[in-house]
């Protein structure tokens, strides 16, 4: 069922659904979806490049937010166990899937999916965010797509058996991200990270984080209050706010 409050817009063709965030938002007075059957010009995080084969999602939620930066961007954790929870209705199962900070789903250790948040700025009075969600519905991008080192790309069809329809995927990850858009409201980042938490890839073991200018190996404590990343290296307990994370 369609969440209500939240609006919904289907384009045949899109260069990047986030683009078309920025585009609209002017015109909005409330979240909105924007769901691209076709993005030419997706883009992940770090402006690297998100490629989208047929039948895939490319999708974004334009939503106004009330809280500082640092709080808004907390929406990614918000994001990720939306997704998670749309991936467990539409195949029945939890144990196939993790999710991977700051912001991937993974299943079967593959990525399945990416998330990018980016400010709208303000409008009408009102900061808007738009929150970037592509999911490997159909297919997944080849391996030599990915930057080295990086998890293998798999999609929900290879890796689960399921087929399901972008339009359909979007009426359960939307109702999804109501759900959690509530307890984020009501409960503020506590109860999210811990839902999180219980879904984290590789908590208790050896990672590996890479920021612009180092690079971080120690075992993954937690998530902390803020949101950053807690590795124990062999010299210290790092807390992380931004980085690419290997393992």
């Amino acid at each position: 069922m369609w969440p209500d409050g939240y609006g919904r817009r289907v384009l045949a063709e899109v260069d990047s659904t986030n683009a078309e965030a920025a585009r609209i938002v002017p015109g909005l007075t409330g979240p909105e979806w924007i769901l691209g059957l076709n993005q030419v010009a997706g883009r992940g995080r770090r402006g690297r490049p998100w490629t989208m084969p047929a039948g895939n999602f490319a999708g974004t939620l334009v939503l106004p937010v009330a809280e500082p930066p640092q709080v808004v961007a907390l929406r990614s954790f918000v994001a990720s166990l939306a997704l998670h929870e749309a991936f467990v209705a539409v195949t029945g199962r939890a144990d196939m899937l993790a999710l991977k900070w700051p912001n991937d789903v993974l299943v079967n250790g593959g990525k399945v999916a990416g998330i990018l948040l980016e400010s709208l700025g303000r409008h009408a009075g009102r900061d808007w965010l738009a929150i970037g969600m592509g999911v490997n519905l159909a297919a997944a991008p080849d391996v030599g797509e990915v930057e080295p080192g990086a998890l293998r790309p798999v999609s929900l069809m290879s890796e689960a058996g399921v087929r399901v329809t972008p339009e359909e995927f979007l009426t359960v990850l939307a109702a999804a991200y109501a759900r959690e858009e509530a307890r984020f409201l009501a409960l503020g980042f506590a109860g999210i990270r811990e839902a999180w938490l219980s879904r984290a890839a590789r908590l208790g073991s050896v990672i590996t984080a890479r920021t612009g200018r180092h690079e971080f190996t120690g075992t993954f404590e937690t998530v902390d209050d803020a949101g950053n990343l807690v590795l124990r290296t062999a010299s210290a307990r790092q807390a992380i706010a931004a980085a690419d994370v290997f393992f």
